[in-house]
C-alpha cells in the first residue's frame, strides 16, 4: 500500500465531538485534508457551524454541524441516530471548565460530578451509541482523547509558583478512566471490527502566564508546550486511517516527553 493511500480518507465521515476550536478543530481539519466528510459537534451550535462552514470553503468537504451535549445519553443517541454512517468518531469534548476554586480540597462535589461526567461518562454515551453502529458493519475507529493527567501526578508547585489555577484532581481521574476504558472497549470491539485508540496531549501553549509555559517547558524533554494547529493533527491522522489497521487497545502520548521525564 502506498503512503498516500494508507492516509486516503476519501469516501468515509468522521464524527468529531467538541470538532469546533482548538484540537478537535485541528483534528477535524486534518481529517478533511486527508479527503473525510465531516460532522462536528460543540455545546455552541454557532461555533459548531462556524467551524463546518470554514471546513467546507476550505476543503470542499460535506461538512455537518449540531449541538450537543455529552452528558445527555439521549441527546447523544438521537446524534448516533441522524450519523449512522460514521467511520470514525473522535470523542474529544471535555477539559476543566473553569469551575472554581481548583484546589481539591476545595472542589465542590457538583463541580467534582460534572468533570468526571463531561470527561469520562459522556465519552462512554458517545463510544456507545456510535460503536453500536460500528459493530454492526464491522469497521470503524474509535479515537478518545485522553491527556498525560492520566499518566503522571502533576507538580503542583508549577502552578502556585506561576498564578495559573491548577489541575483539578478528578480530571486526572476522568482521564486515568478514559485510558482503561479504552483499553477494555478495544477487547470488546475490535473482534467485531471496530478499532479503539486514545490520544493523551501534554500541555498545549494557549495563553497562559508566560512563567508557566517557561516552567512547563523546562520540564519537557522537548523543550517546549504542543502547539496548537500542528502537534496533534498526525496522530489524529495515523489513528484514523488505514496506516493504523492494525493498531488497537493503544494510548499514544503526545507530550514532548513530558510524562517520561521525572
Amino acid at each position: 500500500m502506498s503512503i498516500e493511500a494508507m492516509h486516503d480518507l476519501r469516501g468515509r465521515m468522521a464524527v468529531v465531538i467538541g470538532g469546533a476550536r482548538d484540537l478537535g478543530y485541528d483534528m477535524a481539519e486534518i481529517l478533511a485534508a486527508a479527503g473525510c466528510d465531516l460532522a462536528l459537534t460543540s455545546r455552541d451550535l454557532e461555533r459548531a457551524e462556524a467551524a463546518a462552514e470554514r471546513l467546507r470553503s476550505d476543503y470542499g468537504r460535506q461538512v455537518e454541524s449540531a449541538a450537543l451535549d455529552i452528558c445527555d445519553p439521549d441527546q447523544v443517541a438521537a446524534c448516533a441516530e441522524r450519523m449512522p454512517a460514521a467511520d470514525v468518531l473522535v470523542n474529544n469534548a471535555g477539559g476543566g471548565l473553569d469551575l472554581h476554586p481548583t484546589h481539591f480540597f476545595d472542589r465542590a462535589p457538583a463541580h467534582i460530578a460534572q468533570l468526571i461526567d463531561t470527561n469520562l461518562t459522556g465519552m462512554l454515551y458517545c463510544c456507545q451509541a456510535f460503536g453500536r453502529s460500528m459493530a454492526a458493519r464491522g469497521s470503524g475507529s474509535i479515537i478518545n482523547i485522553a491527556s498525560i493527567a492520566g499518566l503522571c501526578g502533576r507538580d503542583r508547585r508549577m502552578y502556585d509558583q506561576t498564578g495559573l489555577p491548577e489541575q483539578p484532581v478528578e480530571y486526572a481521574a476522568a482521564k486515568a478512566g478514559v485510558i482503561g476504558a479504552t483499553r477494555d472497549l478495544a477487547g470488546l470491539l475490535s473482534p467485531l471490527g471496530v478499532r479503539v485508540n486514545a490520544i493523551s496531549p501534554g500541555g498545549f501553549e494557549r495563553g497562559q502566564p508566560q512563567a508557566f509555559i517557561d516552567a512547563y517547558s523546562r520540564a519537557t524533554p522537548m523543550g517546549r508546550m504542543g502547539r496548537d494547529g500542528v502537534d496533534l493533527k498526525g496522530a489524529a491522522l495515523f489513528l484514523a486511517s488505514d496506516a493504523s489497521a492494525y493498531v488497537t487497545g493503544q494510548n499514544l502520548t503526545v507530550d514532548g516527553g513530558f510524562a517520561i521525564w521525572k
